[in-house]
């Protein structure tokens, strides 16, 4: 997979209503869930309890919390596009956001990514992505977005 490098706005912008490509997969464990659990405080059953969750979930399994399915797109993102020629980037915004499917531990999970619209406001780029998680070997992806980024080319 070779990933996106994009060094000004002329680059990003044309993209738009493309597809900028799609992440490798990434699995989601049991220790990584009980460390978001930690860091958030945010301890619910259906996400730390195993043996209850065998028991009374619906899925017969943990899930991982709905914000860390969104944490790790920053982290798949990265492995979609370089952009180069930035003072930085700044995360504007998400909008749409709708977690449509849980990720059981376990699951392995992938960004696909579409430039929706990129614009340059007096020098900085604001950039709207369509982003989706998919969940391997499920039709439905884990959540849908469209996530908003500002990057100040040099």
């Amino acid at each position: 997979m070779s990933k996106l490098i994009v060094n000004s706005f002329s680059d990003l912008e044309q993209y738009i209503g493309k597809e900028l490509g799609v992440s490798e997969y990434l699995k989601i464990s049991q220790e990584q869930i009980n460390k978001f659990a930690e860091a958030t405080l945010d301890h619910q059953w259906i996400h730390v309890d195993t043996e209850r969750a065998k028991r009374e979930s619906p899925y017969n399994s943990t899930i991982a919390h709905g914000y860390l399915n969104l944490s790790v797109l920053p982290y798949l993102w990265a492995q979609i596009i370089e952009v180069n020629n930035i003072q930085m980037q700044v995360n504007y915004g998400i909008e749409k956001l709708r977690f449509t499917q849980p990720v059981l531990v376990g699951n392995e999970v992938r960004l696909r990514a579409k430039l929706i619209s990129c614009v340059d406001l007096k020098g900085t780029t604001k950039a709207e992505i369509n982003v989706s998680l998919e969940i391997k070997d499920s039709k439905k992806a884990a959540l849908h977005a469209v996530v908003i980024f500002l990057y100040h080319f040099n």
